[in-house]
């Protein structure tokens, strides 16, 4: 992705980036992705019945995650208390999909796929946390 390159662009960050924020903003966009495929490969499954919560918090997560990406993401201003509230849902949502789709990784690749996904970007938001200020 090209977050660093035009992140460091920007007339008001002027070179001076923030790494954990950038790599949140990377993996935020990244497992929205993979949650929004793994939710339409549930779908797909023989047992989607069984399924139904897992492609809930799929596309819970990737919702929330594509928002805060969007709202890390925008440099001109400031919204600290609303992007931190941001930071902090998306890594509980994706602490919960990372759960659900554990549950499945046995059984469908998909999910363990999904499942380390969230993982990732719930550390990489719990990272930046502290960097947001």
């Amino acid at each position: 992705m090209h977050v660093r390159e035009m992140i460091s662009t920007h007339p008001h960050v002027q070179g001076q980036t923030v790494d954990a924020l950038l790599k949140c903003i990377e993996l935020c966009y990244a497992c929205a992705q993979t949650c929004t495929s793994c939710a339409d490969a549930c779908l797909a499954e023989d047992g989607v019945k069984n399924l139904v919560q897992c492609i809930r918090r799929n596309l819970d997560c990737a919702d929330l995650c594509a928002a805060t990406g969007a709202m890390a993401s925008r440099r001109t201003g400031s919204n600290i208390e609303v992007l931190r509230a941001a930071l902090q849902a998306c890594a509980e949502a994706c602490r919960v999909c990372g759960e659900e789709c554990g549950r499945h990784a046995e059984m469908h690749e998909h999910c363990r796929i999904c499942a380390e996904a969230c993982r990732d970007c719930e550390s990489a938001c719990r990272e930046a946390l502290p960097q947001v200020h």
